[in-house]
């Protein structure tokens, strides 16, 4: 693990401090976690976007996923 310096504002800071003490965890367990939480969210954003320009550049065909149509049902 490394030790790294930021600067915040100070309601910034105060809100970690008061949602990690809600969470009872240390201000840098949830920034961790928050910062994860970021990146995840930043990575599925490419990946929708990567998904969706392939299906613009190459559209499926009709049928193509009829296959699967069953596998969609979500029921009652």
């Amino acid at each position: 693990m490394k030790t790294i310096q930021m600067t915040l504002d100070d309601d910034l800071v105060s809100s970690v401090d008061r949602a990690a003490k809600r969470l009872k965890t240390s201000r840098s367990a949830f920034t961790r976690n928050a910062l994860r939480s970021e990146l995840a969210r930043i990575r599925m954003q490419e990946l929708e976007r990567k998904h969706k320009e392939g299906y613009s550049k190459r559209p499926p065909k009709k049928g193509e996923f009829d296959a699967w149509e069953h596998e969609q049902a979500w029921g009652d």
